[in-house]
């Protein structure tokens, strides 16, 4: 297969009618490594929201149980990817994803928000650091295939395409962004963990490293000071270098999941969907009692 063989043949498929084949196509063969990085940096967004950040660290799973969180998130998103809606196992990631959110008083405008991130911050990544852009076909099928994951969680007033999905962003954003000290503890948590990959020596070029990819808002909202130009320049352009050579290699034969990535460290001995994530326990970590009634509706499965 050429490099761009792939994009013809997505290309051919039709977006509504065809939007997980096109999906499973672009995150796992075409930048699995990218859509890694940029559903890592869409999540690690959301926490800029004080209402969000600051049920996080209620809960206590990004602070004191981070590897587990990242571990169990990612497992439980991919497993629809992999297997798809109409599975066992899809339906079962579903339902998990669905009891942890039923168990905390969230909004659907928070739960739309973070849909939103998961559709618009892999595009905007790819587009600025993958080997090349994002088609149309392959944007407007993400828009489909998390207004479908939106669908079964119960969320409501979904956007309806990529354009209002951005629009939802930017909006919600710019009107809720903010400084949060739970939501600091739970970034600077997270920005261990993921130091934590690599050897102990490189953690703070990595913490700066990955700090020089966040955008001005979010670095203001954590109150992180701000990268040297010349730091960002160097971080930004190695990781564009990496997308020009990944463009000279040839294409993946075999798709990449998020269970073959060496970031999973939590699971050696494999595991079971329906025992991923976690069960709370009402009146502990956040978990209210009685409910509030105020988060998204409760799904059809």
């Amino acid at each position: 297969m050429k490099r761009f063989e792939r994009l013809r043949q997505i290309r051919r498929l039709d977006p509504e009618r065809d939007y997980l084949e096109i999906y499973r196509l672009t995150a796992t063969l075409e930048f699995p490594w990218d859509y890694t990085r940029a559903l890592e940096l869409a999540l690690y967004r959301t926490y800029a929201v004080p209402s969000i950040g600051r049920l996080l660290a209620e809960t206590a799973e990004l602070t004191d149980r981070t590897q587990k969180r990242y571990d169990d998130t990612a497992l439980l998103l991919d497993a629809v990817v992999e297997h798809g809606f109409g599975s066992d196992e899809g339906r079962t990631a579903i339902r998990r994803i669905n009891q942890m959110h039923r168990s905390y008083d969230i909004s659907n405008d928070d739960m739309r928000y973070v849909l939103c991130t998961f559709v618009v911050m892999p595009k905007r990544w790819i587009d600025s650091y993958g080997w090349r852009r994002l088609s149309r076909h392959e944007t407007a099928a993400a828009a489909v295939y998390y207004r479908t994951l939106g669908q079964h969680m119960g969320i409501k007033e979904i956007p309806a395409s990529y354009e209002e999905f951005e629009r939802c962003l930017d909006d919600y954003e710019e009107a809720h962004f903010g400084w949060d000290q739970g939501a600091r503890e739970v970034s600077d948590a997270t920005l261990a963990l993921m130091a934590s990959w690599y050897p102990r020596p490189l953690a703070p070029v990595l913490r700066s490293a990955t700090l020089a990819l966040l955008d001005e808002p979010l670095l203001r909202a954590f109150r992180y000071e701000q990268p040297s130009a010349v730091v960002r320049s160097l971080v930004r352009g190695g990781v564009r270098l990496r997308g020009r050579a990944v463009r000279l290699m040839p294409p993946r034969s075999t798709p990449r999941y998020a269970r073959q990535n060496r970031e999973i460290k939590g699971y050696p001995e494999g595991y079971e969907v329906s025992e991923l994530g976690s069960f709370p326990v009402p009146g502990l970590r956040g978990c209210p009692v009685p409910h509030q009634g105020r988060s998204a509706a409760a799904p059809a499965e």
